[in-house]
């Protein structure tokens, strides 16, 4: 069974984007040599990228114009759209995951292959943490606070404990 992994930049007051949709001008905080060589590494790691409905769109427009080495990985990667709206999926290399998110990620994660990823995708994600299948975060903190914008995480009707394996100071 494949691993599923989240990895999110976030906020230190723990926002994903900014107020509005695709406000992650924060990113330039932390972007430089030893980030892009970071994704690059966990790059090799991925098997699939996992994406909700509206991160797919906005990556797929970021990426398909962008050029350089993650580019080229973000571009050649096997993808998957969690979506009960889109018809078709016009990014090279992805398939669309119709119907219940769960089960169809249930289905993507029981495949044989390199983990699944997920990144942005904070609606998609929390779903996937209510239902036990994220296996580790990844998390990149930006220094700075935004004081509003999205969470990655979700309010929860319990506490989720999680265990640290790690800090990598980039």
């Amino acid at each position: 069974m494949r691993r599923l992994l989240a990895w999110n930049l976030m906020t230190l007051d723990g926002y994903f984007e900014g107020r509005a949709p695709w406000d992650l001008g924060f990113h330039e905080t932390v972007w430089g040599d030893e980030l892009e060589a970071f994704s690059l590494e966990q790059g090799e790691e991925i098997g699939t990228v996992l994406f909700g409905r509206r991160t797919y769109e906005g990556m797929a427009r970021y990426w398909t114009a962008e050029t350089g080495p993650v580019a080229d990985m973000m571009n050649s990667i096997e993808k998957a759209v969690a979506t009960r709206t889109l018809d078709e999926a016009t990014w090279n290399n992805t398939r669309l995951l119709k119907g219940d998110a769960v089960e169809s990620v249930r289905g993507l994660k029981a495949e044989d292959g390199k983990d699944v990823y997920v990144f942005g995708s904070a609606d998609l994600l929390d779903s996937l943490l209510a239902a036990g299948l994220v296996d580790e975060y990844r998390l990149c903190l930006a220094p700075v606070v935004l004081g509003g914008g999205t969470p990655l995480f979700k309010p929860q009707d319990q506490p989720i404990r999680m265990r640290l394996e790690g800090a990598r100071p980039l």
